[in-house]
């Protein structure tokens, strides 16, 4: 595991935006899996400008998203203030602004009638494709990734999941107080990805900023693995691994000083680490 600490949030995202960038050039078709919530803002932004500004070229890569309310999704006709699918985030913060094909974006559709249905389907979808080579991932406030809530299975798959109260009061001034809906009305149940499926990206980036989110990257990077902390599960993974944070999100792991001395010795004897 790769745990790099950078200075501030803008660091952070444009570290993790290199990332994704050289899997890109490296492999034009290969498969991302994209994250939502405030952290990727910066990394989708960087992308976006090394698109319109370096040529960086989305028309190969194909994408599969982690999760989506139950109940709503993929309807990219309405304004962003009329809807607060994790689709119009991802059409806002990012597909609008490359030249990525609209057949290879995999969405969870909140809307299906038949959820269970969907959610074997999206599993199929993920193995036709090949699998996901870069996993990008967030950390919820609990130590979630995705909507897998604590107490979710470490080998968990795509299925429906019922949302915790944390997540729906951090869910709610993110996505729905600013476009006035009344807190009663967000969705209480989303599709997600579940850790089992996330663990088989042959690689995973997870990305942090921020001293609120220090106590719980402590726990997921350096506590003991378990389904109370979802993202501890990042302990699992066999392939490459690299955790992304900003000096205030990494202030409450035990070995941050070790951490950063690597990254250092890297620099001084030209070991990039290189991450496909």
């Amino acid at each position: 595991m790769d745990v790099i600490i950078k200075g501030d949030y803008d660091e952070m995202s444009k570290f993790a935006a290199g990332v994704i960038a050289e899997f890109v050039r490296k492999k034009p078709d290969c498969v991302l899996g994209l994250a939502t919530g405030s952290t990727p803002i910066g990394t989708y932004r960087e992308l976006v400008r090394m698109h319109k500004e370096e040529g960086l070229d989305f028309s190969g890569v194909r994408t599969f998203n982690l999760d989506e309310y139950l109940g709503i999704g993929i309807d990219l006709s309405k304004p962003y203030d009329e809807d607060q699918s994790y689709a119009r985030f991802m059409y806002e913060e990012l597909f609008k602004h490359i030249n990525i094909k609209k057949e290879n974006i995999r969405l969870p559709d909140g809307r299906t009638s038949d959820p269970d249905g969907f959610c074997k389907w999206y599993e199929e979808e993920i193995k036709r494709a090949g699998g996901i080579d870069l996993q990008l991932l967030g950390i919820g406030g609990d130590g979630h990734w995705a909507f897998n809530e604590p107490g979710s299975s470490l080998a968990s798959r795509t299925r429906v999941q019922v949302l915790t109260k944390q997540t729906l009061d951090d869910n709610y001034e993110m996505f729905y107080k600013k476009a006035g809906v009344p807190r009663e009305e967000m969705p209480h149940f989303a599709i997600t990805m579940g850790i089992g499926t996330i663990l088989e990206a042959r690689n995973i980036m997870m990305i942090a900023s921020g001293r609120k989110k220090a106590g719980v990257v402590a726990k997921a990077l350096e506590g003991p693995v378990t389904s109370q902390i979802t993202a501890s599960a990042i302990q699992l993974h066999p392939g490459g691994v690299i955790v992304v944070l900003d000096q205030e999100a990494a202030s409450g792991l035990a070995l941050r000083d070790h951490y950063m001395h690597v990254e250092k010795l890297k620099e001084k004897y030209g070991l990039s680490t290189r991450y496909i």
